[in-house]
């Protein structure tokens, strides 16, 4: 035991001790501001004042669009900001994007170990799992992208494999891991779990026909169901609610899947140039796979090796432009948007392939050599990445705490409302109307705001706030329709003569409640699963336990 335990802490301490390496330029040259930064940074800081007030789950992201505000919280799953904002909370918020970056690499290398570890040696499998830590598209994320988001869901690409591959051994028993890793990505990152998605149906399909069964795909389909419908506390409101809002900004142009196959190009220098960053990234990586996966093709797993080939070509092909009218007509694929984030899948089996082709240690140490390379000459001569200082990280911070607020994002504006038509430098509250007017706000908080206004005249109170249809507006306890400004959006609350009282609160619709009751029922079958899968009886379903299998010196 106490062995083991020896074994496990070299293992977890090797593969965060390289992802530390990662970060370690931090130090030097601050911070990387990717395309993402700020919009993780400041959704951290968002949760922790939504918190500070007593909102557990948060909505609104009240300093967006400085001051105006946005439904963020109802679309953007919750993973990722609960764990930025938990780290704010015990560390200072320089530290905090370092700090998430070296715990996801890190946790996605041990969900790596665990894969590898059921097929290749303690030592193969670390350099499995260390190569994935740090593969090159991780690194782009790290240092271009700041997709915080979709960097956590590395974690859960491993495991999906692994359980893929132990659904005939495991039988029913594997619908229980596989929902909770399927919730897991709908909880993290809407265009990593549709990716999870369509690859959990490729494996699938794939160990069904290598296995002549059909029960991987009614595992694995069943999964996929339970998994969604775990996460219905999340994905029914933000479905129910997405024509409230500009969503479909999110296939703007840039962010199209057109515009971003490898070698695609546009009017934008500067997308065309991470463009070919990316491409000249994604081919290194395409070659190096097919040539590993060729010089592995007689490894001890047909199975583990024929699910990889299948993957890998899959993703390999949908980052090509060919395949865009699949794109534009497979359920929900457009909204991964971005051919490339394929890479995110691929580099697993990169990973993997590498273990199982290169069996000396000086080719493994060339190849991690030529990955690193590459990574810095893309960096210095196509496109190097831009750093946030400790000053620009406590602006930020200033920013939010002083309301001055932040640029906020496109998409999640109410529909309607015009972000850039809006008055960045007026007041939380204005008086329209004839007639002297005295307003004094008692309480501004991300979703409750409180308000007296004492007016001669009838008139309307004009909110640097804007309008959203959960927001419930009391005039001295009475119920008021509000109005709305065009073309900023914001919200408009008319008020009588004397002395008024404006309550206005952010509430949760009939959608909230259907999506918790969802994930409730979807939890207690699972928990009834788990229990009667366990008392049934497998011995059809099994198969010989699995040996661990070492490729061909």
């Amino acid at each position: 035991m106490i062995q083991r335990l020896k074994s496990h802490v070299t293992t977890v301490g090797a593969i965060s001790l390289v992802s530390l390496c990662v970060v370690l330029p931090f130090f030097k040259y601050g911070i990387p501001s990717g395309h993402d930064f700020e919009f993780h940074f400041n959704s951290w800081i968002e949760v922790v004042d939504h918190w500070k007030q007593g909102v557990w789950y948060p909505h609104w992201a009240a300093l967006a669009h400085y001051g105006y505000g946005e439904a963020r919280f109802i679309f953007y799953p919750p993973l990722s900001w609960t764990f930025g904002a938990l780290l704010g909370i015990v560390l200072p918020w320089k530290l905090v994007s370092g700090a998430y970056i070296w715990i996801v690499l890190t946790l996605a290398g041990c969900s790596m170990f665990a894969l590898a570890r059921h097929w290749f040696s303690r030592r193969d499998a670390i350099f499995a799992a260390i190569v994935y830590a740090v593969n090159p598209y991780h690194l782009v994320i790290v240092y271009w992208r700041s997709a915080m988001a979709e960097l956590m869901a590395a974690i859960y690409l491993p495991l999906l494999l692994l359980l893929v591959l132990r659904s005939e051994e495991r039988g029913p028993r594997i619908v229980v891991p596989l929902s909770l890793l399927m919730a897991a990505g709908w909880l993290t990152n809407l265009p990593a779990a549709v990716m999870m998605t369509y690859s959990l149906g490729l494996l699938a399909l794939c160990a069904a026909l290598r296995s002549r069964s059909f029960r991987p795909i009614a595992y694995c389909s069943t999964a996929a169901i339970v998994g969604a419908a775990l996460a219905g506390f999340y994905l029914v409101p933000a479905y129910h609610q997405q024509t409230w809002v500009n969503i479909g900004q999110v296939f703007g142009p840039g962010v199209r899947p057109q515009d971003n196959f490898l070698f695609a190009t546009s009017d934008d220098l500067d997308h065309n140039r991470f463009n070919l960053l990316v491409t000249v990234i994604a081919l290194w990586v395409i070659v190096t796979t097919a040539a590993a996966l060729v010089l592995s093709r007689r490894w001890g797993n047909r199975m583990m090796w024929w699910l990889m080939a299948a993957w890998s070509v899959f993703c390999t092909v949908l980052m090509l432009k060919p395949t865009l009218f699949f794109w534009m007509r497979l359920p929900e694929l457009r909204f991964v948007q971005l051919p490339w984030r394929w890479l995110l899948c691929l580099n697993l089996v990169f990973a993997l392939a590498l273990a199982m082709a290169l069996r000396r240690w000086w080719l493994r140490g060339l190849i991690c050599a030529a990955m690193l390379g590459v990574v810095l000459l893309v960096g210095h001569r196509v496109q190097p990445p831009w750093w946030d200082t400790g000053a620009d990280i406590r602006e930020m911070v200033e920013n939010q705490h002083e309301g001055i607020g932040n640029e906020g994002i496109d998409e999640y504006v109410p529909a309607g409302a015009d972000p850039y038509e809006i008055d960045q430098k007026a007041p939380l509250v204005r008086f329209e109307g004839t007639g002297r007017d005295h307003i004094r706000v008692e309480k501004w908080q991300s979703e409750r705001r409180d308000i007296t206004a004492n007016t001669d005249a009838s008139g309307k109170l004009i909110l640097r706030l804007f309008n959203y249809p959960l927001w419930r507006v009391r005039v001295n306890g009475r119920l008021v329709k509000t109005e709305t400004t065009a073309p900023a959006g914001q919200m408009v609350v008319p008020v009588a003569a004397g002395e008024n009282h404006v309550r206005i609160r952010f509430i949760d619709d009939w959608a909230r409640t259907t999506g918790f009751l969802i994930s409730a029922c979807a939890l207690v079958a699972l928990l009834l699963w788990f229990f009667i899968s366990r008392k049934l009886s497998l011995s059809p379903f099994r198969s010989k336990p699995t040996l661990r299998a070492e490729a061909p010196v």
